[in-house]
């Protein structure tokens, strides 16, 4: 049985030898360059200049763009591969370039050549950083709540609102903002939301705030005040942005579950080698059956999640959206859910040893209660899976 969907060909990962020399690629990247920067890119709250050379020079900006926009023309799979080795060892800079991801699919997707050639060539090439600025003090899982507004005025469009938790939103050169360019209506809210590039000399960044997690991360409030950009800067149709917004959310929420199976793996692996290094009553803690009983739960639910983030990787890559969706939600709660308890287990079989910060594992915590939040929280998510098998597979609206 296979519902709520159509054939067991739904059920596969198509992960090929192309993704596998990626993932060493990367984690070759991660290890010998991201590992030297971490502690003092997490203490200083900023990802190295040196870090995003390197990662410019080897196209990690636009893997996922198209070559002839500057990139790579990789497939989705190749994102989720590249994120889960990237944020085993610092998931920051992961975030750093999901968000950078988010810009230019929305753009290659919805956008015309014109509007392409000119933002997403820059960010492809690693030239300039993208942030993407929908949430609002008084619209965060509501997305169809937001308050700013851009009005027409000739041959331009001017944008006042505010904006906030906006990654990136201090550093960026270039914004992807959703704004109201017509009143809601009462019987679909979602209507009248559009999307416009804004460039950085017309966005006032408010302040950056401090997070638990991320620290590396630029999360900022922004401000914009009679924001002037051209016409011709407006994503698609007007009117349309909603659905690319939550397009974007649906695009980055399985590679917000690849970044938890980097931290998962990578805590797993700690729990192990200490196990191994570590003697009590004169035996390795290998050897207690509590011990072994913790490493193989971890193993279990780093695979399970493993295995739904690549299944929902590949139902993107063939077109399935429907399926994507359902897919990705899960995805995005299983997958931080269990490498949260997979570092509480680790934390456990370190000891007292667990409670500090040398072993890097409460920092794993920290971050992963971002990405329990953002993209859609988890509690969101677990209601949209809900919502979309009741909307859209079975024809009963909830």
């Amino acid at each position: 049985m296979v519902f709520p969907f159509k054939s067991l060909e739904d059920f596969k990962v198509e992960i090929t030898q192309d993704h596998e020399l990626l993932r060493s690629a990367v984690r070759d990247f991660a290890e010998n360059i991201l590992a030297k920067y971490v502690e003092i890119g997490e203490k200083e709250l900023d990802i190295p200049l040196e870090v995003k050379q390197k990662a410019k020079e080897i196209g990690l900006y636009g893997l996922f763009a198209r070559q002839d926009l500057g990139g790579q023309g990789a497939d989705y799979l190749s994102l989720l591969t590249a994120t889960e080795e990237m944020a085993r060892i610092w998931p920051s800079f992961s975030t750093f370039l999901l968000i950078n991801w988010m810009f230019i699919y929305a753009l290659s997707r919805f956008g015309n050549e014109e509007l392409k050639k000119k933002y997403v060539t820059p960010v492809a090439n690693g030239d300039k950083v993208a942030a993407f600025a929908v949430t609002e003090p008084v619209a965060g899982s509501d997305v169809a709540g937001i308050k700013t507004t851009a009005k027409k005025l000739d041959s331009e469009y001017v944008i006042n609102g505010r904006k906030i938790f906006i990654t990136n939103g201090d550093i960026a050169d270039y914004y992807l903002i959703a704004a109201r360019t017509s009143p809601p209506d009462p019987k679909a809210r979602w209507k009248g939301i559009s999307m416009l590039v804004v460039e950085k000399d017309a966005v006032k960044p408010v302040s950056r705030i401090e997070t638990t997690g991320l620290k590396s991360s630029h999360t900022a409030e922004i401000l914009l005040e009679d924001v002037k950009t051209p016409a011709e800067n407006l994503l698609g149709e007007e009117g349309n942005g909603f659905k690319y917004a939550v397009s974007s959310f649906d695009f980055a929420r399985t590679i917000v579950a690849s970044q938890a199976l980097g931290i998962g793996q990578a805590a797993l692996e700690k729990m192990i080698n200490y196990s191994l290094q570590r003697t009590a009553f004169e035996k390795k803690l290998a050897e207690f059956q509590l011990v072994q009983t913790k490493v193989s739960e971890s193993l279990a639910d780093l695979e399970v999640a493993r295995l739904i983030t690549y299944w929902a990787g590949t139902l993107f890559k063939n077109g399935k959206e429907n399926e994507y969706t359902v897919a990705a939600s899960l995805a995005k709660f299983i997958s931080t859910e269990s490498a949260e308890r997979i570092i509480l287990r680790a934390m456990s079989v370190y000891g007292g040893y667990g409670v500090t910060t040398s072993t890097g594992l409460e920092r794993m915590l920290r971050d992963l209660q971002i990405m329990k939040t953002y993209e859609g929280t988890n509690d969101i998510q677990r209601i949209s899976a809900a919502r979309f098998l009741y909307n859209k597979f079975i024809g009963y609206k909830v």
